[in-house]
């Protein structure tokens, strides 16, 4: 039909061949402006809107919470109907309002339940409390309970509900199997003292903010950290394709992001040309377009490492699990005063524990000690980075 425009499905990147419809943005046959969304979309790498080229009636073709093939006509939109301006009708207001008749009160039943005898009233007034009470407990009288007891069917089971995976749900769960498939992984574990870069937060933060427009977090630290151990420890920035060893053209550190569709791990492209206030801005960005679900497929091309801090949700220690094809992970643990022997005193001091997964066909076990005892370092005297210690 000339009136109606074909909107297809489109691919969030060239490799992907299949999109999940999570849920549709407007209803059907609803009529909607240009550019209005229509339906949201997800492969495993990205989520994205699919938006109407013109204004007019919308008629899918598609339903949620089901794959097609990319390509796939989503939506028609008959551009013979378009939107109108709504107009908001104001009531005059009412000068003479007629006096309506008195409603008068329902009668009570003949014989209500607990009716006391006539010229009782005090008794009539406990019994109708205590049930008022009773009632209001939930509860019932013991005869009725009994026989709700007793209708009910023996051996039945509380309702199940039941939704399909997503694809980034369902590519996520099968990269994890891979990894324990296919990888020898390894985690090794150190402990950090933070009690520097604490101090050093709290007394630049407020001039840090003030010129960079953006708090200073752990995150930029342990980035720059990361990055100065796999300059020491190149293999941990590599990874295996087939018989041979890649590497990649500089350190290209990936985010673990949680959010309402899963774990996704944008990438911070080039650490090594940053500053401490140009990692937090991009994190901050790339962390606020994965809760909004506006990350694309660029933002997830390239990693080399991984990052995830299990420590702001309250992890003391886990073993994270490698990001393929990468072949290191670092994970940051919460922050927890204990106490520690410090120039053989016992002293409290506030600990983070850290572990490095790997890859153990391409890491030996001495690089990765190496690679944590570095970011354990760098951690703990932040100023050999100023220095270029």
């Amino acid at each position: 039909m000339k009136d109606r425009i074909e909107v297809q499905l489109p691919a969030p990147g060239e490799s992907v061949k299949e999109v999940f419809v999570s849920r549709l943005l407007v209803q059907e046959g609803d009529i909607v402006s240009k550019d209005a969304l229509l339906c949201e979309i997800e492969s495993d790498k990205a989520t994205m809107e699919v938006v109407a080229p013109s204004a007019g009636k919308v008629h899918f073709k598609v339903a949620p919470q089901t794959a097609y093939p990319v390509g796939t006509v989503a939506v028609e939109i008959d551009t013979a109907f378009q939107p109108q301006a709504t107009s908001v009708k104001v009531e005059p207001p009412q000068k003479d309002l007629k006096k309506s008749n008195p409603v008068e009160p329902a009668p009570l039943a003949e014989k209500p339940v607990g009716e006391p005898k006539k010229g009782d009233p005090e008794q009539g007034h406990a019994v109708r409390q205590g049930m008022k009470e009773f009632l209001a407990l939930g509860l019932k009288p013991e005869k009725q309970s009994q026989e709700s007891v007793s209708s009910q069917p023996e051996g039945t089971k509380e309702k199940e509900r039941r939704e399909p995976m997503s694809l980034i749900r369902k590519t996520i769960a099968k990269r994890l199997v891979d990894v324990k498939n296919e990888t020898a992984m390894l985690t090794t574990f150190n402990e950090v003292d933070m009690s520097v870069l604490l101090r050093l937060r709290k007394e630049h933060q407020e001039a840090f903010t003030k010129k960079y427009g953006i708090k200073l977090g752990f995150m930029a630290f342990f980035t720059k950290a990361v990055e100065r151990a796999l300059k020491m420890y190149p293999k941990v920035n590599c990874r295996i394709d087939k018989d041979t060893i890649v590497h990649p053209d500089g350190i290209h550190v990936g985010i673990a992001v949680s959010t309402d569709r899963g774990l996704v791990v944008p990438v911070v492209r080039h650490v090594e040309n940053l500053s401490l206030s140009e990692i937090e801005k991009e994190i901050a960005a790339l962390a606020a377009k994965g809760r909004e679900g506006k990350l694309t497929v660029k933002d997830f091309e390239g990693g080399s490492f991984t990052i995830t801090n299990g420590g702001v949700f309250g992890s003391l220690l886990s073993t994270p699990i490698l990001n393929p094809p990468q072949s290191g992970i670092l994970g940051m643990h919460a922050t927890v005063e204990r106490p520690v022997a410090v120039s053989g005193k016992v002293e409290i001091r506030p600990m983070m524990y850290i572990a490095l997964s790997y890859d153990h066909r391409i890491v030996d076990g001495k690089e990765a000690v190496g690679f944590l005892v570095e970011v354990k370092r760098w951690i703990e005297n932040p100023e050999i980075g100023v220095l270029g210690l």
